[in-house]
């Protein structure tokens, strides 16, 4: 069973979760990415909220993750809600991008996103990140729209 219950919705920068989207402009400053928010193709946020194991187990932890796919860029902020996100960007050339659901881990924890294997704009050494998706269509767009531009680079 799933230990996130995820939610995704499509949205651009605007409308994303203030930290999130702060934490985003201050990494396209920072590694002076170009214009992300003019050629973005899909932006998106998912609320992911931990599953209770108790009466007693006080209130749920929510990770909100926000992404923006361009024509070149992948960038993405996550963290606890309420807390500074820690965000990453990756060239699409730089990357490749698996589903979630037919890697060898999900064998061993159920759940729904994407694997990002590759070079990240902060590290000169490759590493993976997963980016945890709802069933929404917004989350099946945004994963339909990375592979398909990811795969023309």
């Amino acid at each position: 069973m799933a230990e996130y219950l995820r939610a995704t919705r499509e949205c651009d920068l605007d409308n994303m979760n203030p930290l999130l989207a702060t934490a985003i402009q201050r990494h396209i400053e920072t590694y002076q990415l170009g214009d992300i928010v003019g050629t973005a193709l899909v932006g998106i946020e998912t609320a992911s909220t931990k599953k209770k194991k108790g009466f007693l187990s006080g209130k749920a932890e929510v990770i909100l993750t926000g992404a923006v796919l361009t024509p070149q860029w992948l960038i993405w902020a996550a963290g606890k809600e309420g807390e500074a996100p820690a965000v990453m960007s990756a060239k699409l050339s730089n990357i490749q991008i698996q589903d979630y659901e037919k890697s060898e881990m999900h064998k061993l924890i159920e759940d729904s996103g994407l694997n990002i294997m590759g070079l990240r704009t902060d590290s000169p050494t490759p590493g993976s990140a997963f980016i945890g998706l709802g069933p929404e269509l917004a989350a099946q767009k945004f994963r339909r729209l990375l592979k398909e531009t990811a795969v023309l680079r």
